[in-house]
């Protein structure tokens, strides 16, 4: 069933479109939850708990181009959430690896909070990605989107651990130089 087809089920409430997500995104959706969870069981209660949100927030919101891009947000908030809540006391190795990386190229006082909602750096950011190559942009968002880990950006692109690893380094420091030109102060 396409995206567009989806999202007219959700604006008329009909429950056939939570399983025609979780049909067409349930696995995508469960392998970004458990990636950042590191659990199975909780992986799937992110995703349940996606399609809950995703029938409160459709509408208004009617994301017909890109729905998987929206559920997947979601998905990814609420993992985020979790891990926060669980580790809350503890640093996991995983996600300190992967800020250390980005305040490379983005520091300051809060990230979260001030940068992440700061319409300015979205735009920067996107106009970023989209300068690219597709590759490029791949490893970028499978790394600080997905938190891959490099072995498993390396095999998805056939290529050297080492190629990712340098390739990562100087796009974060082409990300760095871009948003000093776009007037973001790193």
């Amino acid at each position: 069933m396409t995206d567009d087809r989806i999202v007219d089920l959700y604006l008329v409430r009909d429950e056939q479109a939570i399983s025609e997500t979780s049909d067409k995104y349930g696995k995508k959706l469960y392998n970004l939850s458990r990636q950042i969870t590191g659990d199975g069981g909780v992986a799937e209660e992110c995703v349940n708990d996606t399609y809950m949100e995703t029938w409160e927030k459709i509408p208004p919101h009617e994301p017909r181009n890109y729905l998987y891009a929206f559920v997947a947000r979601i998905t990814r908030m609420l993992s985020l959430g979790y891990f926060r809540k669980q580790y809350a006391a503890k640093r996991h190795a995983n996600v300190v690896s992967l800020t250390t990386e980005l305040e490379e190229c983005v520091s300051g006082s809060d990230i979260t909070e001030q940068v992440v909602d700061d319409m300015h750096f979205k735009e920067s950011l996107n106009s970023f990605l989209a300068g690219l190559t597709l590759e490029k942009r791949d490893v970028f968002v499978r790394r600080y989107w997905y938190m891959d880990d490099i072995s498993q950006i390396a095999a998805r692109h056939r290529c050297k651990e080492s190629r990712i690893t340098t390739m990562l380094m100087r796009l974060r420091k082409a990300l760095k130089e871009h948003l000093e030109t776009d007037g973001i102060r790193v």
